[in-house]
């Protein structure tokens, strides 16, 4: 859907459907069926039924099986159903039966996600990722989709490249995706770059990471008192943002919010978002946020614990911090140390969050004490600029600056 369209429109009538199998049996599959209402709400649609079935596997013709599928047909035309979402990833082949037996339009769990990041995406580059992921998972989708994409008008799953483009031959739609990588590159090349006069300039950098919708942009707003898009709903983040940020009076911290993550992320974004995932690779120290008020936090734990693995990333120190202790419950107990338990929106919770990130940072440096002459002044300034100074105080037995801080090694 292009968002011009979508005022115009009702929101979409959504039934999801989802098969459960012998290997998902570690899944909460009631908390993944409330994420999933969560993610078609933040897409612009509305959630008026669902289907859950347990399977020894999942149909290889109609995901369901035969006597499920005419159930979900009753469905559809009980609750004038206009389009069905499945959690369960779905085959070009399956797909094409599943929206010719049942006469709406059938996406997935993925294309849904890809959707909702199409919406979201605000820079250049996001928008030039995202297409690039739509392609990558639309192109084996396209060919013998006649009636089906016919029928797509400017609803949820349609967003992104749009009818024209996809039903273009491959041949051209791989030479966009050439051309977008193509950009993509020189942008990655440019952040590059960026990161690297960071690193010379001796800044100590954070980097924000989390399950989706755990408050990450609050905390960030709140610890550098500037102004961030700030929605409870999943991915309201999706392009990185870096901020300044003064701990004991050093301005050289930086911080970088990251877009959320989430169980089973797509792969085709975990690859597209790559160059935005590593803008935190060379972090010197992660905050892990946690919705502490979340019955499923645990999993959503594990679940970013999982991605930082995949991207190589979990030998760098981590903070958590526990967000919404207004919502958590009585019999609360943390799991991932060393941890801060706060509300975002405490303004003496957020004083404690940067006395520990503090007290973290200067772990991973060195500690020194130095005396300057009183007439030398101007290299408290000098030091200043190379390391992390705590105290200066003036000893007046030796005519000196007595000064006290940490050296990044």
């Amino acid at each position: 859907m292009h968002q011009t369209n979508q005022t115009h429109k009702a929101m979409d009538r959504v039934l999801i459907v989802a098969v459960q199998t012998p290997e998902m049996a570690d899944k909460n599959m009631s908390v993944l069926l409330n994420e999933m209402k969560d993610l078609v709400k933040a897409a612009g649609g509305e959630v008026l039924a669902s289907v859950q079935q347990n399977l020894p596997h999942v149909d290889g013709r109609t995901l369901v099986g035969s006597g499920k599928l005419e159930e979900i047909q009753a469905q559809i035309e009980v609750e004038d159903i206009d389009l069905v979402v499945t959690y369960n990833q779905l085959s070009p082949r399956v797909n094409q039966n599943l929206s010719q037996n049942l006469g709406v339009n059938v996406i997935d769990r993925i294309q849904l996600i890809l959707d909702i990041f199409a919406l979201r995406a605000r820079s250049r580059e996001g928008k030039l990722q995202v297409e690039l992921a739509q392609y990558n998972y639309l192109l084996p989708r396209i060919i013998g989709q006649g009636q089906a994409m016919s029928r797509l008008g400017a609803g949820i799953g349609t967003r992104g490249p749009g009818e024209t483009k996809l039903e273009t031959d491959r041949r051209h739609i791989r030479q966009r995706m050439l051309t977008i990588k193509r950009e993509l590159a020189k942008v990655e090349s440019k952040r590059q770059q960026t990161r690297q006069r960071r690193r010379q300039g001796k800044e100590f950098n954070l980097g924000l990471v989390g399950y989706t919708n755990a408050g990450k942009s609050t905390l960030l707003s709140q610890l550098t008192e500037t102004e961030t898009f700030i929605k409870d709903q999943v991915f309201a983040t999706l392009d990185p943002l870096t901020r300044k940020l003064s701990l004991h009076g050093n301005d050289r911290f930086t911080i970088t919010d990251t877009v959320g993550f989430i169980e089973d992320l797509p792969q085709e974004l975990v690859q597209s978002f790559k160059s935005t995932l590593e803008e935190i690779r060379d972090v010197d120290l992660l905050l892990h946020v946690v919705d502490g008020s979340d019955p499923a936090r645990v999993y959503h734990e594990q679940t970013v614990v999982d991605l930082l693995r995949e991207l190589d990333m979990l030998d760098i120190p981590t903070l958590t911090v526990y967000n919404k202790k207004d919502q958590m419950p009585s019999d609360f107990q943390a799991t991932l140390f060393p941890n801060v338990i706060l509300s975002a929106l405490d303004l003496s919770d957020i004083k404690a969050l940067k006395e520990e990130i503090w007290r973290q940072s200067m772990k991973l440096a060195q500690a020194f004490e130095t005396y300057i002459d009183a007439d030398q002044a101007q290299q408290i300034y000098a030091l200043k600029q190379e390391a992390f100074v705590e105290s200066v105080d003036f000893d007046s037995d030796r005519n000196q600056y007595k000064v006290k801080g940490y050296q990044m090694p």
